[in-house]
């Protein structure tokens, strides 16, 4: 029997139906990307502060641990191109040349926003193990262009916990696309970051209004709370 258990969300209690179900709720870890929160990716090429978009690293590596434990799947995602460009939209390259960080360009991690170079990588600090599903994507949200409704739902996959970077961009996309599509969302605010403290902020308050018009948000330490309270699977 599973052990009911909710989490002290902001503006409601998390999750909307009445408790987490172990079996029913993923874990996804966005972009955690050498690109977007190492030295000499794409975000660093571009002048932002690394240390915003690493701030949610520490506590997403903890959340990870514990919904290991407690058996939520867990989804990575990586954005990326092909090595050809031939899915890399004219005004996204365009914009970021314009910014100093063309996409497709060499750099310091090789080429920026390409798979299978070293920027394109999972950081160490939160990698795939065996069998965790890494969803590679070339937008911003994780449901474009990928398979990742479709194994959510072979799983029977109703809930999504969401962390990574950037809360504004690709979190927020995939948590918007997610809630369209009926999955119940609750996003931690100190397991995600933004290249501007105000956009994460930002971000985190378009979730909250109406309601909870997009889901909740919660923090890492709110949710552990709460995971701690389901027994781990034998």
């Amino acid at each position: 029997m599973t052990t009911l258990s909710t989490v002290d969300a902001d503006p409601y209690t998390w999750p909307f139906d009445g408790a987490i179900d172990p079996a029913r709720t993923a874990l996804l870890l966005i972009d955690w990307q050498t690109d977007f929160c190492g030295k000499g990716g794409y975000v660093d090429q571009m002048g932002y502060d690394l240390a915003l978009t690493r701030a949610g690293l520490e506590p997403t590596a903890r959340v990870l641990a514990a919904a290991r434990e407690r058996g939520l799947a867990v989804f990575h995602t990586r954005e990326g191109h092909r090595p050809d460009l031939s899915d890399l939209p004219a005004n996204k390259r365009w914009r970021s040349a314009r910014v100093g960080a063309e996409i497709g360009s060499d750099g310091p991690c090789g080429r920026i926003l390409v798979r299978g170079e070293p920027g394109w990588e999972i950081v160490p600090e939160v990698a795939p193990l065996p069998g965790e599903a890494v969803i590679d994507k070339p937008g911003k949200g994780a449901f474009y262009a990928t398979d990742l409704d479709l194994l959510l739902r072979a799983r029977g996959i109703t809930h999504l916990i969401l962390t990574g970077i950037t809360t504004d961009v690709c979190v927020h996309t995939t948590m918007r696309e997610a809630n369209d599509r009926g999955y119940e969302c609750l996003v931690l605010s100190d397991c995600t970051g933004a290249t501007e403290r105000r956009h994460h902020e930002a971000a985190l308050s378009m979730v909250t209004m109406q309601g909870g018009i997009f889901g909740a948000v919660a923090t890492s330490e709110q949710l552990l709370v709460a995971l701690g309270a389901i027994p781990a699977p034998a």
